[in-house]
């Protein structure tokens, strides 16, 4: 069987054809990070257009590269939720469209199952029960997966995610949108022991991280890092530090949720998937952790950490795999934006 995925559910326009023994045929992608940089994050309205714009060749050529024709596909896999509503709305409407003209069923995929089965990209047969943490620039959620389609949430973010914090640091410092990828670089540069960041004491599998960019702001304006007058040497030594300080707040404050999910829930693995996971520190300290405490780690390579369409391909998959065609198309895939996982 050959799976098309589609992914369109925020600022990438992605397609991806996978066959049911999970082998990669093609992955193609068409970023609007340059699009949206000036605004400092993604507009909506501009997200919607480009995907429209962009959609049908995305497709296509992910049909080419895959070496089958598009009458070949037999089943169509979308991200059907959570995003923005315009975006969505233009991959689930090209999908159910397909889906019509070749006669194959549909399957609306949530994001996060997406991001979760990005781990089946490379890791085909992990160990179950896992602890999963999803963090990205809309999302830090610890969830206990008991397989690739089961699983309850644990805890999540009270206020911002972890990937907005990355973005927002950044920004303060000056620097271009996405920050994740920034800060990481910036942080191999700096001492994290110079600026000390606090860490919220929250019950269980809670996480916050708005108090972080709080006195991340204070540090710079007591700082003056943007006095005309500091050398510039010395102002990329202040943001080098500031931003493996930073970092390691972030860092420390979603593994000690995770080294405590693994202690209490008696899992045998650790995921880690979503843009963050792409993170040089936070891949070493899950890791570290997981030798530590005699379990297996699973964090997808950095191009699967972000949005894609094989982590769709690949949940679509999954869901067929467990329900079969038959109950697929109950109930009609549609746009979901506020679309609740577990």
């Amino acid at each position: 069987m050959i799976i098309l995925g589609i992914e369109t559910s925020c600022d990438e326009t992605a397609a991806a054809v996978i066959r049911d023994d999970g082998a990669l045929l093609s992955n193609v992608i068409s970023s609007q990070v340059n699009l949206h940089r000036k605004y400092g994050g993604v507009v909506p309205e501009l997200a919607g257009r480009s995907h429209v714009e962009a959609i049908g060749l995305v497709v296509l050529e992910a049909v080419q590269k895959s070496g089958y024709l598009l009458s070949q596909i037999n089943l169509v896999a979308v991200t059907a939720g959570p995003g923005l509503i315009g975006a969505l709305l233009v991959g689930v409407s090209f999908a159910k469209s397909l889906s019509y003209a070749l006669k194959i069923p549909v399957v609306g995929v949530h994001h996060l199952a997406g991001h979760l089965a990005s781990v089946a990209i490379e890791y085909p047969s992990p160990l179950f029960p896992c602890v999963a943490l999803v963090v990205s620039g809309g999302h830090t959620q610890l969830y206990h997966l008991s397989d690739f389609g089961s699983g309850h949430l644990l805890g999540e973010t009270l206020d911002d995610a972890a990937g907005e914090a990355f973005d927002k640091m950044a920004r303060r410092m000056g620097y271009d949108y996405p920050g994740g990828p920034i800060m990481d670089q910036l942080a191999q540069q700096g001492n994290p022991e110079k600026f000390r960041f606090p860490s919220p004491n929250l019950p269980q599998y809670q996480f916050s991280f708005s108090g972080l960019k709080t006195a991340f702001k204070r540090i710079l304006e007591t700082l003056a890092i943007g006095d005309a007058t500091l050398p510039s040497d010395e102002r990329r030594r202040l943001h080098a530090d500031l931003a493996a300080g930073g970092q390691r707040a972030i860092v420390e404050s979603l593994m000690k949720k995770v080294v405590l999910a693994v202690c209490q829930e008696k899992v045998k693995g650790i995921m880690v998937v979503g843009g963050v996971a792409a993170n040089s520190l936070l891949r070493r300290r899950v890791r570290e952790e997981g030798e530590r405490l005699g379990v297996a780690t699973y964090i997808p390579s950095p191009q699967y950490c972000t949005d894609n369409a094989v982590m769709i391909a690949m949940a679509g998959l999954v869901q067929y795999n467990k329900y079969g065609s038959e109950k697929m198309a109950i109930p009609p895939v549609t746009a979901n934006p506020n679309w609740k996982w577990v």
